[in-house]
């Protein structure tokens, strides 16, 4: 099932910072990032291979994840990681108007490895 984990932050006069370290349980093989338009959902589909973890760049964002067991909606904004696993059918929704999502994925891009169609 997805887990949600908190990303450190160190703050001081200068502002905040965020580290992603020893966070990502994989090796991160591909990196993109998402702005939505005109706030559509986006995603609607799991993986056979891939893992990923999302993080709210900028503003926030929901995932809803199914995993035949349990469902659930994660929101995240630049605070909150989500790790996926493969078995995660999931969508990203209620995007605010300034927010990028950014995914880290242990696999490369392959049409192959989507599965569409929820539990």
């Amino acid at each position: 099932m997805a887990k949600i984990l908190d990303i450190p932050k160190f703050s001081d006069e200068r502002g905040d910072l965020f580290v992603v370290e020893n966070l990502i349980p994989f090796e991160i093989k591909r990196f993109y990032f998402i702005k939505s338009k005109n706030n559509k959902p986006r995603g609607h589909h799991r993986h056979k291979k891939t893992i990923q973890a999302l993080i709210c760049l900028s503003g926030t964002c929901e995932i809803y994840v199914n995993n035949n067991i349990d469902k659930n909606i994660y929101k995240l904004d630049r605070s909150k990681l989500l790790i996926l696993n493969p078995e995660d059918w999931h969508y990203m929704f209620n995007f605010t108007s300034d927010s990028v999502l950014g995914v880290f994925a242990s696999e490369f891009y392959c049409a192959k490895d989507y599965i569409d169609e929820e539990y």
